[in-house]
């Protein structure tokens, strides 16, 4: 940016909160070809600006940095919002019914794909199996995954396509559930799902830019600029994704900055063509290598320090500890860095000792991180805090919010007590460990200010429970408001040029309709976004 360049945008007469050491507050900001030039009051940024340049009055209204999510699934929550949304099936009853209106206006033979059921939160909490979709989509394969993706339920149409049945072993990392005589129930946990996935037909890569496209407006809506994207699995839908992702950013419609996960079985074919963590530009870089330790604590497959309390088992480990070792060994030293999954109290305990050994900070420049952290006992947050050095940590903590607030009948129900190690944001934090937030999109609804709002209150929309769950792990919002702006930018080592309304940095901003610094912390959740603007340019304007 020339720094003389006359101002094209002006944001006046609001209440900006920086995050800028040198400009804390401000009124006023005055953006020059996609950064900000300069911060300060009303009258003396408004007199920057050119003839022609736009200036808009807020009003008063609170200003953040561009918000970012640093757990998303960005290509599958794309293609999510086409398929049969089971977000809030109350019942088994209200999942059967709304199976049954898709079948309806489906042509038989078509697959029926749906998403978000949560059994936990039903009358009779038990999960769906195939007996209990045969007879509302008769004609129709069926696949739904459960809210946290972990696992999923299919039909016997849908089995039958895939060539799944009594002789199809379990895979590795996965377990298909199974009646007394040995045939499979439907219930589908872990890499299992991918036994009948593969037989879904796959969307061309129009239609996945087409999908693509239509989300970026949804997510400027939530104030939302940036994305770490952790969908990217493998597989075909992996090399789909990026060359959506390519086919966007030459066309200059790439409207979101994208971190891209590799998967973890690319891991040597990315170290063969010489990648590294951070190749790219403003709008996509190449990110963590993704890798799993567990699985999640809604399938019972998160791995447990003791076991859970309603199956007296101890969840599993998915990939074996001595192969994640490996793992992070070779990408360390290959200038990789990896996000490892972790969600059992075990899984984050093990996977910690493999940091301590093996992760180093030399010539990468960007920090490991441990996805989720969910269940961490408070000596392993310290562990983990010791890892590194002040300004440059070998790991850091990925973390979502929401999942509070959704988990708590579930973690209650799973672990009991153990649920006061659940989510210790606040240990965290006064440890030192780096932390980013997010969503974990299509798994919790994408809105960073329900994210925000979780943080603070630890309380679920509806006010419950008095007091917050565990609340002496509450963050004020300040705190919260760095998780979605500073902190992704921070894991990612663009805290240059992102997470924060600093002159010469990329000119992310939003704009809500409330003040979430002064209102009661209660009522965050209802803040709405007014006006997004995404590399200098106005994306979204309520």
């Amino acid at each position: 940016m020339v720094e003389d360049a006359k101002p094209d945008l002006i944001l006046y007469n609001g209440t900006l909160h920086t995050q800028d050491p040198d400009t804390p507050q401000a009124t006023a900001v005055a953006i020059a070809h996609g950064r900000i030039q300069a911060l300060g009051e009303d009258g003396d940024i408004r007199a920057l600006a050119a003839p022609d340049a736009r200036a808009v009055d807020l009003g008063g209204r609170r200003v953040l940095p561009g918000l970012i999510d640093s757990h998303f699934h960005l290509y599958g929550w794309a293609l999510s919002r086409r398929r049969l949304s089971l977000v809030g099936a109350e019942s088994l009853a209200d999942l059967r019914q709304r199976v049954a209106e898709r079948a309806a206006e489906t042509p038989a033979g078509g697959w029926i794909l749906g998403q978000g059921w949560n059994e936990t939160r039903w009358p009779t909490p038990r999960k769906p199996t195939r007996a209990d979709l045969d007879d509302v989509a008769p004609d129709h394969p069926v696949l739904l995954w459960r809210s946290d993706l972990h696992l999923a339920v299919a039909n016997t149409r849908a089995l039958r396509e895939a060539g799944v049945d009594a002789g199809t072993p379990d895979p590795d990392q996965g377990r298909v559930d199974r009646d007394e005589a040995g045939w499979p129930t439907g219930v589908l946990r872990e890499r299992a799902i991918d036994l009948v996935e593969r037989a879904v037909p796959r969307p061309s890569e129009d239609e996945a830019v087409d999908a693509l496209e239509e989300a970026f407006g949804v997510l400027h809506r939530l104030g939302v600029t940036g994305v770490h994207d952790h969908r990217i699995m493998g597989g075909e839908d992996g090399p789909r994704a990026f060359g959506a992702y390519q086919r966007l950013q030459k066309a200059g419609d790439l409207a979101l900055r994208l971190w891209m996960g590799i998967p973890g079985e690319r891991l040597d074919e990315a170290i063969a063509l010489g990648l590294r963590t951070g190749f790219g530009d403003e709008r996509l870089r190449v990110g963590h290598v993704k890798l799993f330790s567990d699985g999640s604590q809604g399938a019972r497959t998160a791995w447990m320090l003791e076991p859970y309390e309603d199956t007296g088992d101890a969840g599993m480990p998915l990939t074996p500890m001595d192969e994640i070792a490996a793992a992070v060994a070779k990408a360390d030293q290959s200038g990789l860095a990896v996000a490892v999954h972790a969600i059992g109290d075990r899984a984050n305990r093990e996977l910690i000792a493999v940091f301590e050994e093996h992760a180093t900070h030399d010539g990468r420049g960007v920090p490991h991180r441990i996805e989720h952290a969910q269940i961490m006992r408070p000596e392993d947050v310290e562990r983990l805090a010791r890892l590194g050095r002040p300004g440059r940590p070998v790991v850091a903590a990925s973390v979502q919010p929401i999942h509070v607030t959704d988990d708590i009948p579930l973690s209650e129900a799973s672990i009991g007590a153990r649920s006061r190690f659940s989510y210790p944001f606040r240990d965290l934090l006064d440890a030192g460990v780096p932390v980013a937030f997010g969503s974990d999109a299509p798994v919790a609804d994408p809105n960073p200010l329900w994210g925000i709002h979780a943080a603070v209150t630890r309380q679920q929309r509806d006010g419950s429970p008095a007091g917050g769950w565990y609340p002496d792990q509450r963050l004020s919002v300040a705190e919260a408001v760095w998780g979605f702006t500073m902190g992704p930018a921070a894991v990612t080592g663009q805290q240059g040029s992102l997470g924060s309304i600093t002159p010469g940095k990329l000119a992310d901003l939003v704009v809500l309709d409330r003040d979430i610094f002064a209102i009661d912390p209660m009522d965050i959740h209802r803040a709405q976004v007014v006006l997004t603007v995404f590399d200098g340019e106005v994306v979204y304007e309520q």
